[in-house]
C-alpha cells in the first residue's frame, strides 16, 4: 500500500521534481526519492545524512565497493534502485 501524499508529493516543489524526473528519463521518481522528500525532517534529512555517513565515511572499503555491495544486494533484493 502506498501513501497517496508519499506518491504524489507533500509540497508543490516535490510534485515538481518528480515530473521532472518523469520527463527526463521517462520514469516516475524512486520510491527512495519519494520516501525522503516526504517529511524531509523527521525522515528525510537524518535518513540521507546516515546513508552518506555509510557510504563515503572512513572504512577500509573504497566508496566504489561500497557501491558495489549496495548494487549486488539491490540486485538481489530485486530492487530497481
Amino acid at each position: 500500500m502506498r501513501l497517496k501524499v508519499v506518491e504524489r508529493g507533500e509540497r508543490l516543489a516535490d510534485r515538481m521534481k518528480f515530473a521532472m524526473i518523469r520527463l527526463m528519463s521517462g520514469f516516475r521518481a524512486p520510491d527512495v526519492v519519494r520516501t525522503i522528500t516526504y517529511r524531509k525532517d523527521f525522515f528525510g534529512e537524518p535518513h540521507t545524512i546516515h546513508t552518506h555517513e555509510a557510504m563515503r565515511g572512513p572504512s577500509a572499503w573504497t566508496a566504489g565497493e561500497r557501491e558495489l555491495f549496495a548494487a549486488f544486494v539491490s540486485r538481489l533484493n530485486q530492487c530497481l534502485f
